[in-house]
């Protein structure tokens, strides 16, 4: 299976930022990242790079990923500055 094309830098950025409010609502809830991956069936190692924004996740993970610490879906998501087109090219 030939190798997937890498996602351009500013999806990179956007991946980033979610992982960015994920890793702050939890942290919120004083929550480890042990304990988020274990209440949604999930490896830690997975969710951290989730967190770091070096995975991308599915919108399932989001969700469970939501429910577990508590905050609420659009929250983690939220676009800044306005617009979805923010930061493309």
């Amino acid at each position: 299976m030939p190798r997937s094309v890498p996602p351009p830098d500013w999806v990179i950025a956007r991946r980033r930022a979610i992982g960015d409010r994920i890793r702050a609502a939890r942290l919120a809830a004083r929550y480890t990242q042990e304990h988020v991956a274990l209440r949604i069936g999930m490896d830690r190692a997975t969710y951290n790079r989730i967190e770091q924004g070096h995975a991308a996740a599915l919108v399932d993970s989001l969700i469970l990923i939501a429910d577990a610490i508590g905050a609420p879906l659009s929250e983690l998501v939220r676009e800044e500055g306005g617009t979805a087109s923010a930061g493309q090219p």
